[in-house]
């Protein structure tokens, strides 16, 4: 996946804050919304491609995905989680 050195470097292309991988649970649940047809990105289009991974905004409220190991840092393709209804705990 993304090599530790290689996630040091990344930050949100928003607010140029650090980055984190989100974990499994998360990535299943950003997953289940795609299948189910409820996940939108920032731009308000739905999310049709499934997640290989994520990375998770400093501040939880955005994950960038990880499809086919390449990370999307596109502010329009983030996911604001607490508008889709998901949360990081």
């Amino acid at each position: 996946m993304i090599s530790q050195q290689f996630l040091d470097m990344l930050r949100c292309p928003d607010q140029g804050t650090r980055l984190t991988l989100a974990d499994a649970a998360l990535v299943e649940q950003l997953n289940a919304a795609i299948t189910a047809g409820k996940l939108k990105n920032r731009s308000d289009q739905p999310v049709k491609r499934h997640f290989n991974g994520a990375l998770l905004r400093e501040d939880n409220a955005v994950a960038y995905p990880i499809v086919d190991e390449i990370p999307i840092l596109l502010i329009d393709e983030g996911i604001d989680l607490a508008q889709n209804g998901l949360a990081v705990t």
